[in-house]
């Protein structure tokens, strides 16, 4: 019995010390894990908070602001931040019609220390018959601050 007890001993000591390969303490990963889906949790509830606020500009400062940004819905891949920005602007017009945005059932995976993907939930109160779908955000950090370089959103209806 004694070799099987020293065996499983020397089996348990890597987790002792709790370390990954890259020798990072788990505890220190974990509050780096909190302090990047607090981050990405923050741009999500600002992008809702302009939206409710009637100001689209300020929802899509959410997003890369490049022509490579993509947004998929209703069938169609729209390219371009530019071009995102036009669509919603044509599809939701202005503060009258935007609804209120609701979103939920957030799940954000952190890729590695620049890349995230976040899944969740959006609802449109205040609009005709008060669409509701998923999304996927891919997102990546760059110069500091998380930005959806691709959306893909789509409706229940």
């Amino acid at each position: 019995m004694k070799p099987l007890f020293a065996a499983a001993a020397i089996a348990l000591l890597p987790l002792a010390g709790c370390t990954t390969q890259d020798s990072a303490p788990i505890s220190a990963i974990n509050v780096q894990s909190e302090a990047e889906t607090a981050a990405i949790t923050a741009l999500l509830d600002a992008q809702d908070a302009a939206w409710n606020r009637g100001d689209i500009d300020g929802f899509m400062k959410g997003y890369w602001q490049s022509p490579e940004l993509r947004f998929a819905s209703g069938g169609k891949v729209t390219r371009g931040w530019d071009e995102t920005n036009a669509r919603y602007h044509a599809t939701y017009g202005g503060p009258e019609t935007m609804g209120t945005l609701l979103t939920d059932e957030y799940e954000i995976v952190l890729l590695g220390p620049d890349a995230a993907v976040a899944h969740g939930r959006w609802k449109l109160e205040g609009r005709e018959g008060t669409p509701w779908g998923l999304y996927t955000l891919v997102l990546r950090k760059m110069g500091g601050e998380w930005k959806i370089v691709s959306d893909t959103t789509t409706s229940a209806d």
